[in-house]
């Protein structure tokens, strides 16, 4: 694959080394271009031998060739790493006043991003304006994380690890490769897709919640529209922007999510429960903040079981729908794992399950996920991790295909 790696003039730039590095390993013709700002802080030299291809730098070099052209047209896929500030504003204005950004501009490849900067220019409403922007246009933005910066800042902002890029680019080029616009498998379907997490409020102030961004279920009913579906998202407090496109249902607690998917499951050919939802709610919501001077050193809690909306709607689905719910375990055994889901998927009844791996630092809130689809009788269907929206066309690929039993343990991406 023709993979070009864009860099920018952020201190960040270091860690594109190690980029390039895994995806020349990785057995890839790797083309590097550069700003000028760029090479103040790596050096020509560093990135050629890890490359082993020229760098490109300069709008007028080979203008014979139409070079500012040619690279973006050759490219498979291109990956920004680090992603400034200033370059993902250009990028979401299309300017292209360097070769870089003719690059992108002359490219049909797929796109990821990898931010870079302080925390307060990536906090600032322009920033996050032009990443939506992005973000709505298609281009897969990968981080940024929290932890130290330059100077003795820290905070959102730093670049994700050289790894974890690597990986999702390369499960968004094989995505994009797999869900190409002759893919349309799922025109004349009606999806229905939750995504985010339920909020049970304790007071005005607090409440009762979990750490799901939505990211997974934005990245499913991306991907089902892209393949034709007619996509419907109910999104509780999710964290990104719903694809361009997609009709959506915002909701906040349990209940509300309850009533959303009951009124909107009735024409759905197809239901993705992917957001994570609160098992219990407090009996009582104060009416005003419960504050430390009135509760002394222990505050006790009642709560109530919220209803079980995936139960619910196996037991009442149509004989032509499909019920997928999501499970999200900690649990590290693989064989244990899989019999929690399958004991899950006798409690719930749906048709499929898929299992979700999470953690402090995995699953919630990451670019990458890992899963397993199991379908009613327990069987492993798919096995599948890299990107959210990779992960999301594997697990689109169990549900609607015919006779999906028994394991298929080359889907990993």
């Amino acid at each position: 694959m023709n993979i070009v790696v864009g860099i920018t003039g952020g201190i960040a730039a270091y860690k594109a080394a190690g980029i390039i590095r895994l995806f020349v390993k990785a057995g890839h013709d790797v083309h590097v271009v550069v700003t000028d700002a760029a090479l103040r802080f790596i050096g020509r030299p560093t990135l050629e031998a890890l490359s082993r291809n020229p760098v490109a730098s300069d709008l007028y070099d080979n203008v014979a060739q139409v070079r500012h052209v040619a690279i973006g047209q050759a490219a498979d896929l291109i990956v920004i790493a680090p992603a400034t500030a200033n370059t993902i504003a250009k990028l979401a204005a299309g300017i292209a006043d360097d070769l870089l950004g003719n690059t992108v501009l002359a490219s049909k490849a797929p796109i990821v991003v990898a931010p870079a900067m302080h925390t307060e220019m990536w906090q600032n409403p322009a920033t996050a304006a032009n990443i939506a922007t992005l973000r709505a246009r298609g281009v897969h933005v990968v981080g940024p994380t929290v932890g130290q910066l330059t100077g003795t800042d820290s905070g959102a902002g730093r670049m994700e690890e050289p790894e974890t890029i690597a990986e999702a680019a390369l499960a968004v080029a094989a995505s994009h490769a797999d869900s190409a616009p002759n893919r349309r498998d799922l025109v004349g379907k009606r999806i229905l897709i939750t995504a985010g997490g339920t909020r049970e409020p304790l007071d005005p102030v607090r409440f009762i919640g979990n750490r799901s961004s939505g990211k997974q279920g934005m990245a499913l009913a991306a991907a089902a529209a892209a393949r034709g579906a007619q996509v419907t998202l109910i999104a509780a407090h999710v964290e990104v922007d719903p694809p361009a496109g997609i009709r959506v249902v915002t909701v906040g607690t349990t209940g509300e999510l309850h009533d959303a998917v009951v009124a909107e499951s009735l024409s759905s050919d197809i239901v993705v429960m992917a957001a994570a939802v609160a098992d219990y709610r407090p009996a009582a919501v104060r009416d005003a903040k419960i504050k430390k001077v009135d509760t002394g050193e222990h505050l006790v809690l009642d709560l109530v079981q919220n209803p079980d909306i995936l139960a619910g709607l196996s037991a009442t689905k149509r004989a032509d729908q499909t019920i997928v719910g999501f499970a999200a375990e900690t649990e590290p055994d693989a064989a244990r794992l899989y019999e929690l889901g399958r004991e899950k998927l006798r409690r719930k009844g749906c048709d499929y399950l898929v299992l979700n791996s999470v953690g402090w630092s995995t699953g919630f809130a990451s670019e990458a996920n890992t899963i397993v689809v199991l379908n009613s009788a327990g069987d492993i269907v798919i096995e599948a991790s890299g990107s959210k929206l990779s992960v999301a066309d594997r697990i689109l690929d169990a549900v609607t295909s015919t006779g999906s039993s028994g394991a298929d343990s080359s889907g990993t991406e």
